[in-house]
């Protein structure tokens, strides 16, 4: 992807459409080129060379948009960080990826002081909307910039992305992204909505940019010129709101945020019939919930995806116009997609094992760690840890994380497939299985249950419904009430909360 060219031509096409839209404010395509120039002119001078890892901390605003394009504007390697990080988790991740500067915003609790004292790699802090003493102003650099785009050629094997999937505790792991593969997202959107993607669309951003989800939202945007509603956050509410207000036409989101979405006593008082499609990645664990979603959007696709950071998602998507929202579909041309056992023996159709991917999307692997690189990626094929199973068309269905498989007394149990089966009970709004250890089984699963408010179940009532739906070993031996459930930033549980047992904050009260 050459950031340069494309906002360049987005500037001459659409100069005066509005780019980004966030809150009262709005940027043009034209000024989006003049700010991106600007900044990556400032980089330049404070001595930033190519390949040189800059670091952003940020929510989601229009600051991590130009920070983001500045960075690839000059050939150099963007380090984003999830904003919920704690000081610690961005001193581990900042030295591990030698970043040189780091572009953030002032927040409680972590210190400029104390990154510098920490991070000998690290020369500068740039601060966003509040000037500090040890730190350079981001709008002054902004203003301070020649508007002149840099004339730097982009080398297709340089890494433009680390992304940090697991820097939250323990060892960092940082997946680097090349800039050729910058333009697999764009080019799979392309191919799967059947270029159904229009210079007069607009779409909405809730998920963060630190995370590929969110910024397949700003490759889109600058790719096929759109307009992008950004959200800092996800709000249910405020998300119908823009979804309305602003006629937007698509949007992706994972499938928790669905069930938040319908769990809102004002969901069906909002016009929905400006959507054409709306996507979900996540391999849903309830298509039930998401047909229901669908009702209020006929008209629109509805597309189901699966892909990794890894993989440089969307890898497999759903055909325009299919029902078959079990599936998350067919993968692109260019991508192979099988299923392996445990000896890396391809499996036949309906069988589940190992999804691996090959292709040129893929990552080229863990920054530093050459042992899970090799792990990961074996005979070419990058292994997911996902389980699935392919159907007799071609589709494949996602079963569940490999760490999702619970062995009790020599039978296997998917928790994703329990949870589907929860979630149809009318009492439940949301649902999260794990396998707990047991003597003599081996393990049991567990289930956490949020009820919808004002609805009460009695556990012999849950397993008698169960009963009717699952084989006996599948059915959860305990049952966990939960106010809410733990989620990550990108909105997904987060099962490992539930585990380790630090969930104790979330139990309702007997």
């Amino acid at each position: 992807m050459h950031v340069v060219n494309i906002l360049k031509q987005r500037a001459k096409e659409y100069g005066h459409r509005p780019a980004v839209i966030c809150g009262q404010e709005q940027i043009s395509f034209a000024q989006l080129e003049n700010k991106v120039s600007s900044l990556s002119q400032s980089l330049l001078k404070l001595g930033v060379k190519r390949g040189d890892r800059v670091a952003i901390y940020l929510p989601n605003w229009p600051e991590y948009i130009y920070s983001y394009l500045a960075i690839w504007s000059i050939g150099a390697c963007s380090v984003p960080l999830d904003f919920m990080l704690t000081e610690e988790e961005i001193i581990s991740c900042l030295s591990h990826a030698e970043a040189k500067i780091i572009i953030t915003k002032h927040k409680a609790n972590i210190s400029f002081l104390r990154l510098k004292e920490n991070l000998p790699s690290l020369k500068y802090i740039i601060s966003c909307r509040l000037k500090k003493e040890e730190a350079l102003s981001f709008e002054e650099l902004l203003a301070g910039g020649s508007s002149k785009a840099p004339e730097l050629g982009v080398r297709e094997k340089d890494h433009a992305i680390i992304f940090y999937t697991s820097g939250t505790t323990g060892k960092p792991k940082g997946v680097l992204i090349n800039y050729l593969q910058l333009d697999a997202p764009p080019k799979s959107m392309a191919f799967f909505v059947n270029a159904d993607l229009s210079s007069k669309d607009v779409t909405l951003c809730a998920l963060p940019f630190s995370h590929l989800g969110g910024l397949i939202y700003i490759q889109n945007t600058i790719t096929f010129g759109l307009t992008l509603v950004l959200m800092e956050r996800f709000m249910p509410l405020d998300f119908l709101r823009n979804l309305q207000n602003y006629k937007v036409n698509f949007f992706w989101i994972v499938p928790s945020m669905y069930y938040a979405l319908l769990q809102l006593k004002e969901f069906e008082t909002f016009d929905l019939s400006s959507l054409r499609w709306i996507v979900t990645f996540g391999a849903s664990s309830s298509p039930d919930a998401l047909r229901r979603f669908h009702q209020f959007c006929p008209k629109a696709s509805f597309l189901n995806g699966w892909g990794l950071t890894e993989t440089n998602a969307p890898t497999v998507v759903l055909p325009m116009g299919s029902k078959n929202i079990e599936s998350v579909g067919r993968p692109a041309p260019w991508i192979e997609v099988k299923v392996f056992d445990d000896h890396a023996q391809e499996l036949k159709v309906f069988e589940v094992g190992e999804v691996a991917v090959k292709s040129w999307v893929v990552t080229d692997g863990y920054l530093k760690d050459e042992q899970l690189t090799c792990q990961a990626i074996r005979n070419g094929w990058f292994y997911t840890g996902d389980l699935g199973r392919f159907d007799a068309e071609g589709f494949l269905y996602i079963v569940g994380r490999k760490k999702e498989m619970i062995k009790v007394g020599g039978e296997i149990v998917f928790e994703p497939e329990v949870e589907s089966v929860l979630l149809r009970h009318p009492d439940i709004a949301e649902v999260a299985v794990v396998g707990v250890s047991d003597k003599l089984r081996g393990e049991l699963p567990k289930a956490f249950l949020v009820v919808k408010e004002g609805r009460n179940i009695i556990e012999e009532d849950l397993r008698y419904f169960l009963r009717q739906h699952l084989a006996h070993f599948k059915i959860p031996h305990y049952f966990e009430f939960c106010k809410e459930l733990p989620k990550n930033r990108t909105g997904k549980i987060d099962k490992e909360r539930l585990r380790d047992g630090s969930q104790a904050n979330l139990k309702l009260s007997p």
